[in-house]
C-alpha cells in the first residue's frame, strides 16, 4: 500500500470518530509502529490532522466547539461504557449534578434507573432524558445556549449558588497533563467551575480520545477531581499520568 493510500485511510478514521490510536491503526493497515506515526506526521504537517499523545485528532483550533449532533456520533461505544461506570457512583435518593455534552447525556440514560434522584444541569438534552423519569426531580439552569446545548453565563452561575449536591458527573472537551480538564468556550469553563464549586465530589467522565486535547480554557487541574471515567482505550501514558494526578481511575470495559 503506497503511503498516501496509507494516509488517506487515516484521515478517514480520525474524521469517522473524531480520533484515532497508533495501536489501532497498526492493526487496521498492517504496518508498523513507525510508519503509522510517520504518516500522522505527515497529516499534521499538511493541517489534515492534530497529533496527540499516541494517535491524532481531528484538526482544529482550541476555539473550535462542534455541535451536540457531531459529537454525539464519535465513540458511542466507549460513552455508553462509562456512563454505565460512571451511574453507579450515584446513590439512590442522592443528588447529583451534569454537566453538558455527549457524554453526560449517555450518563443521563443510565441514570434512569437510580430511583429518588435530585438533578441538577446546565443541559437541555440531560433534562429531556431525565424528565422521563418518575420521581426524578430536575432543576435546569437557566443561561445562554452554547453550539454543545450548555446553558452557561452569569444566569447560570447564579442559579448554582447555595447549592449543594453530592456528586458532579462533568464532560470535558479534552484533557492533557499540563492544560488539565479543558473547554473551548471561556464562558462554559465558567459555568463548569461553578458547578464544582456545587458538589462535594467531581468526577469527570471522558473518552480516551480526549486525552491529549486542549481546548481554550482550562475547567480544572487532573488533580482537582475525585473520579476520571474513562475507557480501556486510555493509552499507558494517559493511564499513568491521570492515575497519578486523579483521585481515582475507572476505566470501563
Amino acid at each position: 500500500m503506497l503511503a498516501r493510500q496509507r494516509q488517506e485511510l487515516i484521515l478517514d478514521a480520525v474524521r469517522t470518530t473524531g480520533g484515532a490510536r497508533v495501536s489501532e491503526l497498526v492493526d487496521t493497515l498492517g504496518v508498523s509502529d513507525m510508519t503509522v506515526r510517520r504518516d500522522i506526521e505527515a497529516l499534521a504537517r499538511r493541517g489534515l490532522v492534530t497529533r496527540v499523545h499516541g494517535g491524532a485528532t481531528a484538526a482544529g483550533s482550541s476555539v473550535e466547539e462542534p455541535g451536540f449532533a457531531a459529537k454525539s456520533e464519535r465513540n458511542t461505544a466507549a460513552k455508553h461504557a462509562i456512563a454505565a461506570a460512571a451511574a453507579t457512583l450515584v446513590e439512590p435518593g442522592g443528588s447529583v449534578a451534569l454537566s453538558a455534552g455527549t457524554t453526560t447525556h449517555a450518563v443521563a440514560a443510565a441514570l434512569l434507573g437510580v430511583p429518588r434522584l435530585t438533578v441538577v444541569t446546565n443541559s437541555l438534552r440531560v433534562a429531556e432524558v431525565l424528565w422521563q423519569a418518575e420521581g426524578t426531580t430536575v432543576v435546569l439552569t437557566g443561561g445562554e445556549r452554547t453550539p454543545s446545548d450548555a446553558l452557561v453565563g452569569p444566569v447560570a452561575e447564579a442559579a448554582l449558588e447555595g447549592l449543594h449536591v453530592d456528586w458532579l458527573l462533568m464532560g470535558v472537551h479534552g484533557m492533557d497533563a499540563e492544560a488539565g480538564f479543558t473547554t473551548p468556550n471561556l464562558a462554559e469553563a465558567a459555568t463548569n467551575r461553578a458547578l464544582m464549586a456545587s458538589a462535594r465530589r467531581v468526577a469527570v467522565v471522558a473518552d480516551n480520545s480526549k486525552w491529549g486535547v486542549v481546548g481554550l480554557s482550562t475547567i480544572a487541574a487532573l488533580n482537582d477531581v475525585d473520579v476520571l471515567v474513562s475507557d480501556d482505550g486510555l493509552e499507558p501514558d494517559a493511564r499513568r499520568a491521570l492515575g497519578e494526578s486523579c483521585g481515582r481511575l475507572v476505566l470501563a470495559p
